[in-house]
């Protein structure tokens, strides 16, 4: 298969065989998984022309112009179309298949009948070495190593073309693509982005995938997100995280940008994240999130399942499910088990459990955590001095502080892969 590397500065001819110009680029329509060349730009004494892809024949290495062919001339290309050598040779991409940036080297082009496509983005050294004319010597040397030049080819289908092709764009932001991994694997990839890349994902990304990503960003990196965003899209992003995670972030914002943000955001999340910035940074508030199932003392386990089916509550939500009196006071828990298992007119006081460990809201961080792991719980409700439920530290809260800040994400995903 040719390589652009390998086309770039070929002869073009007339019909004569008259030399009229070098290739120097050539241009596709990014609608396709490989789209197909539809023009070569070709540097004349007078200028660079534009001739179609069509109008060419390949010959020994040049191209010629066929007879029939329309005559070279000068003009732009249609906005959409995007030039290889100029817009992607030795810029960055993401490869969403291994969700990482990576440079490109070189690109791989195939030529099926005379119709030229782009197949792949060679990101290995091959492509450096081809560019300056010393794959085949470093191939020999490899070989009398007993080696073999590794492969570094990308197929294009895995890459995002440019949506608006620029000079200076550095580069291709796989929107769509990027948009189907794992929120983890998307916060690696914007972790390597310049500020103006990384802020045209978070506004491309929809609201819930956003957030999501946003929770998996060193925590250093997180106020710096949300502070180039524009505010609306910002506050829409907070709103969607976990409350905790949201006032973590806030925490490292200015006060001015931080009430800013609330005062945009949904009044009852507003109202859920200032509750929990009033609580002490290292005490079981100030790290608990307000995010839990509470059902009343007075419901039979069929009406608690009813009352589940009608919220619809997060997975996470349902490992333990806390029942309170009138007034919001903890009387304790109830497994999703035991409901299920439980004829539906039982009385949920019957099946629950009374005594439920909990703490108060300023109790240190430290015991919350040893308790956690201590009784192996994966939450641990929080009340006032009246016993009424405030919310729950979850056992991933629990991690963080057992590791030092910004450390989790990192181990959790080592581990993962």
């Amino acid at each position: 298969m040719p390589y652009l590397s390998e086309i770039k500065r070929a002869k073009v001819v007339d019909p004569a065989g008259t030399e009229i110009g070098r290739l120097v680029d050539v241009a596709v329509v990014p609608r396709e998984q490989f789209p197909a060349v539809q023009w070569a730009i070709v540097r004349a004494p007078e200028g660079e022309r534009i001739v179609r892809w069509a109008d060419l024949e390949s010959m020994n290495g040049s191209y010629r112009l066929r007879e029939s062919a329309v005559p070279p001339a000068a003009g732009e290309l249609p906005p959409e179309a995007l030039r290889l050598g100029r817009d992607l040779l030795d810029k960055q991409i993401v490869d969403t298949h291994g969700a990482k940036v990576v440079r490109v080297n070189d690109l791989q082009l195939e030529d099926k009948g005379g119709q030229l496509r782009l197949v792949g983005a060679d990101v290995g050294l091959r492509g450096i070495l081809r560019q300056v004319g010393g794959e085949r010597v470093a191939e020999r040397i490899a070989g009398l190593l007993g080696r073999k030049l590794p492969r570094g080819i990308i197929p294009w289908h895995l890459v995002e073309p440019l949506e608006s092709p620029q000079q200076n764009v550095r580069l291709t932001l796989p929107h769509q693509k990027l948009a189907l991994l794992h929120p983890a694997d998307i916060a690696d990839i914007v972790e390597e982005m310049t500020a103006d890349e990384r802020r045209a994902v978070f506004d491309e990304l929809d609201v819930e995938t956003a957030a999501e990503t946003l929770g998996e960003v060193e925590p250093e990196m997180q106020a710096a997100i949300v502070g180039d965003l524009e505010q609306e899209r910002a506050a829409d992003i907070l709103e969607e995280m976990d409350p905790d995670e949201a006032v973590d972030l806030l925490q490292d914002l200015t006060e001015e940008r931080r009430e800013e943000l609330i005062e945009l955001m949904d009044e009852e999340e507003g109202a859920d994240v200032e509750e929990l910035l009033a609580y002490p940074e290292e005490s079981a508030g100030g790290i608990m999130t307000t995010d839990f199932l509470a059902l009343p003392r007075d419901l039979t386990t069929g009406q608690a399942i009813d009352r589940l089916r009608e919220l619809q509550p997060d997975p996470a939500l349902v490992y333990y499910l806390y029942v309170v009196d009138g007034e919001g006071k903890l009387d304790g828990n109830v497994s999703l088990r035991d409901l299920v298992v439980a004829s539906p007119d039982t009385p949920l006081t019957t099946v629950m459990n009374p005594n439920v460990l909990r703490v108060e809201a300023d109790t240190p961080q430290e015991e919350v955590a040893a308790l956690i792991a201590k009784y192996d719980l994966l939450a641990l409700p929080v009340v006032d001095a009246r016993r009424v439920l405030l919310g729950t530290v979850t056992v991933d809260d629990v991690v963080e502080l057992m590791l030092p800040r910004g450390w989790k994400k990192r181990s959790l995903r080592s581990i993962a892969r």
